[in-house]
């Protein structure tokens, strides 16, 4: 396939599509023409070496570089065929529809119960707050293990049960798509597993995108999988573009390109 081509739809409806899409910090360019089709109910593996604009990428999506006063996007980035840069478009309520998990977990200062119903608070949420509380626990594999502390801190939490609860605060405002900035890689291997098992579980409900460095982990949870690279300009910088975008088996088993074979069996230099 085509580095420059977007993944067939087939049956599945587009959720999000970038064209040619170029950010920018300041006047040095980061990642390069990027095209890409991200499926309802798919997960979506980023992968490549560090400095190739995956999490750059990621955080195009809810438009998370606004907060980076340098930042600029060029091409377009569309939710559901709507242009999510038009001036019309409320970032806030967007990052409601698009939510997002950190690489290190990140709980509020609160407690378990607060963590879930404040995000859905401020959104003016105006349901049983102890039932979606109780839900958004569930769906994140968190309740059985908090059902008797939940007033007690987020932060006294293990990492792993802290990355599930900020995975059930995502999903309490009730978003169509979660975004994971590599969530496992301040994780022991038992807590990976969990975050891992509940991703396959989610992607009934939810498109989820997934930065990783763990090549291992994109083969298990995705369902297509994007490799990025980075070239040198003249100035020193690298610019990110995307390599290849497929079904994960091909990625891992027979890419397109040398470059994704390289990286993939580990001779990439």
């Amino acid at each position: 396939m085509d580095s420059n081509t977007p993944l067939p739809n087939g049956t599945s409806e587009v959720v999000l599509r970038a064209k040619k899409l170029n950010v920018y910090y300041g006047s040095n360019r980061a990642v390069r023409d990027v095209d890409l089709d991200i499926s309802e109910n798919t997960v979506v593996a980023f992968i490549g070496p560090s400095g190739c604009g995956k999490s750059t990428v990621l955080r195009c999506f809810n438009r998370m570089n606004d907060l980076i006063a340098a930042a600029r996007v060029e091409g377009s980035i569309t939710f559901r065929d709507d242009d999510i840069y038009a001036p019309n478009v409320d970032a806030v309520e967007l990052r409601s529809r698009i939510g997002m998990v950190f690489q290190r977990p990140n709980p509020f200062p609160k407690s378990i119960y607060e963590n879930i119903a404040f995000g859905a608070r401020i959104n003016g949420y105006k349901g049983n707050m102890d039932e979606l509380v109780e839900q958004s626990l569930r769906k994140a594999a968190l309740w059985d293990e908090v059902k008797d502390k939940l007033k007690q801190s987020g932060l006294a939490l293990s990492g792993g049960q802290q990355q599930r609860l900020c995975i059930a605060r995502a999903i309490a405002i009730s978003p169509e798509v979660i975004l994971m900035d590599e969530p496992c890689s301040a994780l022991d291997p038992i807590s990976t597993l969990k975050v891992e098992e509940l991703i396959q579980e989610l992607k009934q409900q939810y498109t989820i995108i997934i930065v990783t460095h763990n090549m291992q982990q994109a083969s298990r949870v995705s369902d297509h999988t994007a490799f990025y690279n980075a070239e040198a300009t003249e100035k020193g910088n690298k610019i990110g573009y995307l390599v290849e975008y497929d079904r994960t088996e091909v990625i891992f088993q027979n890419p397109a390109q040398q470059k994704t074979q390289e990286y993939i069996s580990g001779r990439f230099g």
